[in-house]
């Protein structure tokens, strides 16, 4: 059954998120300190299970969710060689950029997307977004209450700001919060990577978490990155599927 055409909403959440969150306790606990106490090839084994899993989804994903993955690993390596080696905004285990990472980017990327587009949740859409910001907001408060988490609660003020005059792509990136916040959370209590005492370890009046809460606000400019590549190397395509979303809500309106 297709997750987009899906009529249940357990069903495409399990399907997207459940097993996108599976994978990231599974994969990320093979690089985790656990691994590392019993083996010095810990990594190594995290890539192994990345690779296969990446090679099994792009095999039978549709072309343009191919393409729009491999945009994904792209911007994902550029981004985490900018952020992690050059700006030092956090650390991984080993001070390299594991290759699992930019490709885990892209099942994030996919994950997220296929759980937003499906018609069983955009049915319900407003609820959904209703909850997913009361849980944003009580989350990142209590971030900032009991760990001094700065950072992270601006980074999500910023966020919710943004998304205000954002309608269509608001449960998206609202989704894509909570699966960061989820992937960093494993991320770290595993000590793959660790996030300084501050903002980028150099703005003393940002005190940030293990992981600062808020920080899917850099995950959005993969996103976008991603999206903007495929527009550009495909109008055509993305002409014509604009001109079918104006139909549509021009038959609804």
């Amino acid at each position: 059954m297709s997750i987009i055409a899906s009529k249940s909403s357990l069903y495409t959440t399990f399907r997207s998120l459940g097993l996108l969150y599976l994978f990231f306790i599974v994969g990320l606990f093979l690089d985790s300190f656990y691994m590392v106490a019993i083996t010095e090839n810990a990594q190594f084994y995290a890539n192994l299970l990345m690779f296969t899993v990446f090679a099994i989804t792009i095999y039978k994903v549709n072309k343009r969710l191919k393409i729009q993955m491999l945009f994904a690993v792209l911007i994902g390596f550029v981004g985490e060689y900018l952020f992690s080696v050059l700006l030092g905004m956090y650390t991984y285990r080993l001070e390299n950029v594991p290759h699992y990472i930019p490709f885990g980017h892209a099942f994030v990327y996919l994950a997220v997307l296929l759980f937003a587009k499906a018609a069983s949740i955009k049915k319900h859409h407003l609820k959904i977004e209703r909850f997913l910001a009361i849980f944003i907001i009580i989350y990142a408060s209590v971030f900032l209450i009991f760990k001094n988490d700065v950072f992270g609660f601006v980074m999500t003020i910023a966020t919710l700001l943004i998304l205000r005059n954002k309608p269509r792509e608001r449960l998206f990136y609202l989704t894509m919060y909570i699966s960061v916040a989820v992937l960093e959370i494993i991320g770290t209590y595993y000590k793959c990577w660790w996030w300084p005492t501050t903002a980028w370890n150099v703005i003393p009046f940002l005190p940030s978490s293990n992981p600062p809460s808020g920080i899917s606000l850099f995950y959005f400019l993969l996103d976008l990155g991603t999206l903007w590549l495929y527009k550009q190397t495909h109008k055509t395509a993305w002409r014509r599927m604009k001109n079918i979303r104006k139909l549509r809500l021009q038959s609804i309106n």
